[in-house]
């Protein structure tokens, strides 16, 4: 039997990418396959620049979930009455480690466009309504297809060139959040400019103070 490892669900406005600005319900599964999510571990992690907390099930909404149901019902819960535009963005941690069918099919029954950012590694489920994928450097990436390639930069071993030869409906470039953030916003814009494939994405959920 599936269970769920959840460590928050929250509704807020997506603040990167695309759909950006849009009222949607987050998933956050616990667990990750290129960092541990402990300090210690960061300098030594395949993906070292995280900024999100992703260890344990503590987290506002967070939880162990016995099977698909009670976790789309915990998500349609916290969403509340409105039946528009129903969206739930389910992330990580990397979220390909828990996802399944059998959670997409029960939020499909509720309504919810099913969105996921995921870094890639791992394959996709087939009935995703949103993939987008944000590849980190020395990592094999599996999921070369979807809607969006949010590539956080800069990154030493990722060329954007090659990137462009993926099947993605969207191109974006976000600075990475990081102590030199000055220089890695010039970075991202220097990337958009020369290479017009490329589109600015910004954060803007910490622009605005919102979780």
């Amino acid at each position: 039997m599936t269970i769920y490892s959840v460590k928050e669900c929250f509704l807020t406005l997506q603040g990167e990418g695309v759909q950006s600005g849009s009222r949607a319900l987050f998933l956050r599964f616990a667990g990750c396959n290129l960092w541990s999510g402990r300090e210690q571990d960061r300098a030594t992690a395949q993906c070292s620049f995280c900024d999100t907390d992703f260890v344990g099930t503590d987290g506002e909404g967070g939880g162990k979930f016995a099977n698909a149901d009670e976790l789309a019902a915990n998500v349609e819960k916290r969403w509340g009455e409105s039946s528009e535009n129903r969206l739930v963005v389910i992330t990580g941690g990397e979220p390909m480690l828990q996802l399944d069918e059998a959670l997409v099919d029960r939020l499909h029954a509720r309504g919810f466009r099913v969105a996921v950012e995921t870094n890639g590694t791992l394959p996709a489920v087939r009935s995703l309504d949103w993939i987008c994928v944000s590849p980190k450097a020395g990592t094999k990436i599996v999921q070369r297809h979807g809607n969006e390639l949010k590539l956080v930069w800069p990154q030493d071993g990722i060329e954007p060139a090659e990137l462009e030869g993926w099947s993605f409906d969207h191109f974006l470039v976000q600075p990475m959040d990081c102590a030199e953030r000055e220089a890695a916003i010039e970075a991202a814009i220097r990337l958009a400019m020369e290479r017009p494939k490329w589109r600015l994405s910004l954060q803007a959920h910490k622009v605005v103070g919102l979780a």
